[in-house]
């Protein structure tokens, strides 16, 4: 494997780690957009309390990393298979909570 560029050389990551958190910051700046065009509405779901979009998205995202914990404390099943649940609780989450 080859160098890694500099601008990853303040932190030892890897190229999945950074991958995780520039899609987290594109999330962000994709929902920024989408609520200045639209701005959110707040509505009652499953979750019994009123929430937006965002809420729901850091609700999600929270739910899905404690999925994630959860499976490498219970099981070593595939983790592939627990970024499925994972995703799968945070967009139930997103749309319907």
């Amino acid at each position: 494997m080859g160098p890694r560029p500099a601008v990853l050389e303040w932190m030892v990551w890897t190229a999945p780690t950074a991958l995780v958190f520039a899609g987290l910051g594109a999330l962000l700046c994709v929902m920024a957009v989408w609520a200045k065009l639209s701005p959110p509405v707040a509505r009652r779901g499953f979750l019994r309390i009123e929430t937006d979009r965002g809420d729901r998205l850091y609700i999600g995202l929270i739910s899905a990393a404690v999925v994630l914990a959860g499976w490498i404390a219970v099981t070593d099943l595939s983790m592939w298979l627990a970024l499925g649940c994972a995703l799968l609780v945070a967009v139930v989450i997103g749309i319907w909570g």
